[in-house]
């Protein structure tokens, strides 16, 4: 089977109705890809552990190494930046909704309205 009929078949849809088992199709929607990019992040960090290992048994690197290293200051600045910037990104969707509470100087019910959709 070719890469591309692999991917045709993980998109396609299953027959008969989706069963949902959470609240709402929404909630079941956002559950599907948390859990998605739960999967992407194990088989990421299973690459990693393999990328290390070799790494070790080759020489380069040695076994502790990695979780010794101490980042400079200049690079902890940085990641912490990026990490600021990645959780923005992910989190959006929710500064979204505070901004247009703010903006609009919404009631408390008004604003819980707007988070239970």
């Amino acid at each position: 089977m070719k890469d591309l009929d692999k991917i045709a078949l993980a998109a396609q849809k299953a027959k008969g109705e989706r069963p949902y088992f959470l609240q709402d199709k929404q909630t079941e929607q956002v559950m599907s890809i948390a859990m998605s990019l739960a999967m992407e992040l194990s088989v990421t960090r299973e690459r990693l552990a393999t990328m290390e290992a070799l790494l070790v048994e080759n020489g380069v690197i040695s076994q502790g190494q990695i979780d010794a290293y101490q980042p400079s200051k200049d690079e902890a600045d940085k990641r912490s930046l990026d990490t600021q910037a990645y959780l923005a990104r992910v989190l959006r969707i929710l500064s979204q909704d505070v901004e247009q509470m703010t903006a609009n100087d919404m009631s408390a019910e008004a604003a819980q309205e707007l988070l239970t959709r």
